[in-house]
């Protein structure tokens, strides 16, 4: 399970297992209803992997990344399910929305973050400074600063819009939670709290914003999370929804989750 978003009582999936080949030309996001936890409808967009999904309240559109062709998809949920793409940097992985309704982008293979309309004009490019590699997710807090996983180093991060690491936290720090191992999606609280799916470590971190303050949620499920990918907090709900990318590709869903 590579990506999970919500907008009211609709949740979205996107799948990318191993079964799928790279050259797989369609994807179905699946749509769930939020009460039920019950499948309720399909979405079908032709791209060839999609590691992450974002959606808009504002326009009501759902966006999902073609990594190996560089793109990003906006699909209308207003009932049309019409679609339009543009091109990105080098590989798109993680997706979200900022404040101003901008579409955030992690390029993961060129090392950029992009910030673009919700019709694919580019507002903001910003080249990630000398040792940040590889980034997978990017949420935009509300100081401006964005908080970033990266699959490389250093981690999780802290960074300004000059691409300068403020803070970070990585696989060298030595606090009780220990070091991470490919965090991967992000979701960030009303108060800039910060959740990290650390996936090689098959948990779940909470961290403020300053990354002073980490620890390990606990989150009961049979057998323990495998392989937690996709991530995505719904506030109005007191609602996690973990996808995971290993075991049986669960969806998992923990209500008065505790940050």
């Amino acid at each position: 399970m590579s990506g999970i978003t919500t907008l009211g009582d609709d949740v979205f999936v996107v799948y990318e297992e191993d079964a799928y080949e790279w050259w797989e030309e369609e994807k179905k996001v699946e749509v769930y209803d939020a009460v039920s936890c019950t499948l309720q409808r399909f979405i079908t967009v032709h791209i060839d992997r999609a590691d992450g999904l974002a959606v808009c309240a504002h326009y009501k559109c759902l966006y999902v990344p073609a990594g190996y062709s560089s793109s990003i998809y906006r699909v209308e949920l207003t009932g049309s399910n019409a679609v339009m793409k543009w091109s990105v940097a080098k590989f798109p992985a993680g997706l979200s929305v900022n404040r101003a309704h901008n579409v955030v982008v992690a390029c993961h293979h060129v090392h950029k973050l992009q910030e673009y309309t919700t019709h694919g004009s580019l507002v903001r490019e910003i080249c990630l400074q000398a040792g940040e590699t590889s980034p997978w997710h990017a949420v935009q807090l509300s100081t401006g600063d964005y908080v970033v996983s990266h699959q490389g180093s250093p981690g999780v991060a802290i960074v300004g819009v000059d691409g300068q690491v403020r803070r970070s936290y990585g696989q060298s720090q030595t606090s009780d939670v220990g070091q991470l191992k490919f965090p991967s999606s992000l979701a960030v609280t009303k108060n800039d709290d910060i959740l990290v799916a650390d996936e090689g470590k098959n948990r779940i971190l909470s961290m403020n914003s300053s990354l002073s303050s980490i620890r390990e949620l606990t989150l009961p499920v049979d057998g323990g999370i495998q392989q937690p990918w996709g991530l995505c907090l719904d506030e109005s709900r007191g609602r996690l929804y973990v996808g995971e990318y290993g075991g049986s590709y669960r969806v998992l869903v923990f209500d008065n989750v505790k940050l």
